[in-house]
């Protein structure tokens, strides 16, 4: 009768504690014996990466772009504070629209012409092109302790602005990996 005396004493709260406690360190032995790889034994190599940020929909009513090749932005990845990186290129351009020109239906799909919307005079799409060293895994590239993968939403920042954006594309410029590493980072996630 002692026995089940003690049992009455435990609360679910304390089952709870007990259970943790074993999981924990059933995955610290297979952690320790290496069923089970850490981040640090999945890093491959080190290798710089040029990667697409596309900041869409920026309102510029001075129409002058703020970011600068040969400049550097500090970024934020997922709104955490990563790194100053160097800006290699910008693409800027008014915000466009498609418009169908009815005199053929039979070639419909060449008979489109793409104007500026002058509906929305100060609304400009940039291109920003940044380079970074990228742990590469066999997930692909990863910055900041993040995977940058395509879709992946970024903020860029500088002196005069603060614009969010997403990468639009990836290329690992070592040529020794480039190829493997190229046809997995490329994929668009689900990131959010």
């Amino acid at each position: 009768m002692e026995k089940f005396e003690f049992l009455k004493k435990i609360k679910p709260f304390d089952l709870i504690i007990i259970a943790g406690i074993i999981i924990a360190l059933v995955v610290g032995f297979f952690t320790f014996k290496n069923f089970r790889q850490t981040a640090d034994k999945q890093i491959e190599t080190t290798s710089p990466i040029v990667f697409d940020v596309y900041l869409r929909g920026i309102t510029l009513t001075n129409g002058t772009n703020p970011i600068h090749a040969g400049e550097k932005t500090f970024i934020s990845i997922r709104n955490v504070p990563y790194s100053d990186l160097d800006i290699i290129n910008v693409k800027m351009e008014r915000r466009q629209v498609v418009l169908p020109m009815i005199s053929n239906v039979k070639n419909a799909a060449k008979n489109i012409l793409v104007l500026e919307d002058v509906s929305q005079p100060n609304v400009y799409d940039i291109a920003v092109t940044l380079t970074d060293n990228a742990k590469i895994t066999k997930d692909g590239a990863v910055v900041g302790g993040n995977k940058i993968k395509m879709g992946l939403p970024i903020t860029l920042e500088g002196k005069d602005y603060k614009f969010n954006g997403t990468v639009s594309d990836i290329t690992v410029t070592h040529d020794d990996i480039k190829d493997d590493v190229n046809s997995s980072v490329n994929k668009v996630d689900d990131v959010q």
